[in-house]
């Protein structure tokens, strides 16, 4: 099953915006993840966790989510999201990611990061049309470290007591990119 619908389109995945339709694939694939996606990551495990979490990335310009979906079959393969958009002057938005077990390991996350990037900094007509994304990512995640890295991010410095992550305030790294900035392909 293939999808007309792709924002962006690579050699092995697509781009495209959640739909409440997927609740059901995605919360399954999130539950068969667990054991990766934590401490690090807790993503909607339930259709009545996800709907309002689709709607938040679908929904106003403050946020934009993409599902990676496999190209060929539509599978669900993970997904990336830009969150805390800010227009005006900054034109800044901070990323969320995370692939699925059945498709880590496999290079399918660091090709939809690169399509995310690519729409991420494409003129307003095209894409986004931001200049900058942060990644903010505890400092024992050596993979999504890796994976910002690899992509042209530059570590900006340590944030301490960033972010709320399963009940407790972690530290997190603060990782960057602007649009002039070489990126990995």
């Amino acid at each position: 099953m293939t999808f007309s619908s792709y924002v962006r389109e690579g050699d092995r995945v697509g781009l495209r915006p959640y739909r409440l339709a997927d609740g059901p694939e995605f919360t399954a694939r999130v539950r068969e993840s667990r054991d990766l996606h934590r401490p690090w990551l807790y993503p909607p495990a339930t259709v009545e966790e996800y709907e309002p979490y689709a709607a938040r990335l679908t929904e106003g310009g403050a946020r934009a989510g993409f599902l990676v979906c496999e190209l060929g079959t539509g599978a669900l393969a993970g997904f990336v999201n830009v969150n805390n958009i800010v227009r005006g002057a900054f034109q800044c938005g901070a990323l969320g990611y995370g692939a699925f077990a059945h498709a880590a390991g496999r290079g399918l996350l660091r090709e939809a990061l690169a399509l995310a990037l690519d729409h991420a900094f494409a003129p307003a007509a095209e894409g986004l049309g931001l200049h900058r994304l942060e990644a903010n990512i505890q400092p024992g995640n050596t993979a999504s470290i890796a994976l910002v890295h690899g992509a042209g991010f530059r570590l900006e410095g340590l944030s301490p007591d960033f972010l709320q992550v399963d009940g407790a305030w972690r530290d997190h790294e603060r990782w960057a990119l602007t649009a002039g900035m070489p990126r990995a392909r």
